[in-house]
């Protein structure tokens, strides 16, 4: 990923990069959140958005170039004790394959890699607005088709191997895995949390949780959005998990919404 996109820069501003896509932004993004000050929508500038996922070798050349985010070497603040745990060792993914998407990788961690990249993790609502998409629609979102099938992704084993990234046809922007093969870190995921303290879930506020995320939503039926919306808000930036793992963005000089 790095060789790629060391040639795209000297192929110059005007070529078109193979491993990112350029979506065009919308003005007034209808947000499965409620904001109150953004009831016409939210404004999302064209940026651009890693065709797929991070993978495991991508991340294995990241941790080879800075080894201060190798495992057994991060700071417990930025990032748990199973960050990356299910690599054989710091610099050996073992089985986690080169092609299947890093996972058990901290906020923190995913952060520092697109930093190293010059880009970004994208926002929620970036994030939200590219996963509108399906084959040949820009927002499918209304679609009880669309909306089941990834309902029925919801409902597979986590205990089941991940595919490898790009295995899944890409969406209408040239994105693939949005949706079926993993979560992703967003930038503000901190900013989504729907409790002052998640660890009070089994306390009084634990209608703030989950399903009852819907109680701030704008479209309370989109539960395939809301549940990725009630993930991120049961995490800290130094937790990792099992299906987790995250992509870069990056903006467009002179992008207006």
């Amino acid at each position: 990923m790095l060789a790629l996109a060391f040639a795209a820069a000297l192929a110059g501003p005007g070529a078109a990069d193979p491993d990112w896509a350029r979506l065009p932004g919308n003005p007034a993004f209808k947000s499965v959140l409620a904001y109150e000050d953004t009831r016409a929508g939210v404004p999302v500038r064209a940026f651009e958005l890693m065709r797929r996922p991070v993978s495991n070798a991508d991340f294995l050349a990241f941790v080879r170039a800075h080894p201060q985010w190798q495992r057994g070497g991060v700071p417990a603040v930025f990032a748990e004790s199973r960050y990356l745990q299910h690599w054989t060792g710091a610099l050996d993914p073992g089985k986690a394959a080169a092609a299947q998407p890093v996972v058990h990788v901290s906020w923190f961690a995913a952060q520092a890699y697109c930093e190293s990249l010059g880009t970004r993790l994208p926002s929620w609502t970036e994030w939200e607005y590219a996963a509108a998409a399906d084959e040949t629609r820009e927002d499918a979102r209304q679609d009880p088709v669309w909306r089941e099938r990834i309902l029925g992704w919801y409902a597979n084993p986590s205990s089941r191997p991940l595919a490898d990234v790009a295995s899944q046809p890409a969406d209408v922007h040239g994105i693939h895995d949005l949706h079926g093969l993993i979560w992703e870190w967003v930038d503000d995921a901190g900013s989504l949390l729907m409790s002052a303290d998640n660890r009070e879930q089994g306390g009084a506020d634990k209608l703030q949780f989950c399903g009852a995320g819907a109680l701030s939503a704008a479209d309370r039926e989109n539960y395939a959005v809301l549940m990725r919306t009630a993930m991120l808000s049961a995490l800290q930036a130094e937790d990792v998990t099992a299906n987790l793992g995250f992509r870069c963005a990056r903006n467009l000089a002179g992008a207006t919404p």
